[in-house]
């Protein structure tokens, strides 16, 4: 009870968060993921901009034109790269093109390509999973650092201990199981839980970095408790570029 009396408004975004997820996830169409999705990453694109401490206005235009072409394109991911190859062009043009620019359609725009390419080859299951993993991580990483964590993790995020990010890893990997093994079989199920958990620490890690620099507490205020939508995604962000890649190489 002290624990949600401390953290109620985060618990409650935190499921209604969850709710709408399901909701999304039960009804299992195409245009209404790429649609949640898309909005998802319109906010998170924001924030990014912010983060990155990029000045130029207009950049906006180009994500949305990148997620429209993704709901039409088979292989979204490929945006990404696509995209990198013509700033690139654009940069070596025109010398005065700064590269911080770019940075914005790097993070969060892989992570959420990624996980819409996930989507359409693998389907609604495998968002279910990466959910599961980044979800146990972060809560067995909170249970584990609270009960017996002394060691400091990293000075990026002076909160996280060794023995919390060892004990969510743990419980992902083994909870992600559940939810793997109807894709995949078990020691693949294992190995993607496992390097998925893991990864998703570092994407949490990276999200902490970046608002360091930028010297802000959140990457936004829009969900209460929780901050802006890169806090909410970040392990997401980067666990759906793991997942996707050893789901092609391995099954």
């Amino acid at each position: 009870m002290s624990i949600f009396k401390e953290h109620s408004e985060r618990i409650v975004t935190g499921l209604a968060l969850l709710a709408v997820v399901l909701i999304i996830g039960f009804i299992d169409n195409f245009f209404l993921m790429w649609l949640a999705l898309g909005g998802v990453y319109i906010l998170a694109f924001n924030e990014a901009v912010k983060l990155f401490g990029v000045e130029k206005d207009g950049l906006l235009i180009y994500a949305i034109g990148i997620w429209l072409v993704a709901g039409v394109y088979p292989y979204g991911d490929d945006l990404f790269v696509l995209a990198g190859v013509a700033y690139a062009s654009a940069v070596a043009y025109n010398k005065e093109l700064p590269w911080n620019d770019f940075l914005p359609f790097v993070y969060p725009t892989a992570g959420m390509l990624f996980i819409l390419t996930m989507y359409q080859e693998y389907g609604v299951v495998s968002l279910l999973w990466l959910l599961a993993i980044v979800a146990l991580t972060d809560i067995g990483a909170y249970a584990v650092g609270k009960s017996i964590g002394k060691t400091p993790f990293s000075p990026t995020s002076p909160k996280k201990t060794m023995e919390g990010v060892v004990g969510g890893v743990t419980v992902a990997t083994f909870g992600g199981l559940f939810f793997g093994l109807s894709i995949v079989d078990f020691t693949v199920a294992f190995f993607i839980s496992f390097f998925v958990a893991v990864v998703s620490v570092f994407g949490d890690l990276f999200e902490s970095s970046l608002k360091r620099a930028a010297g802000v507490k959140d990457s936004g205020s829009i969900l209460p408790g929780h901050g802006g939508i890169l806090d909410r995604i970040d392990g997401y962000l980067f666990g759906a570029i793991i997942m996707l890649i050893l789901l092609r190489g391995l099954v």
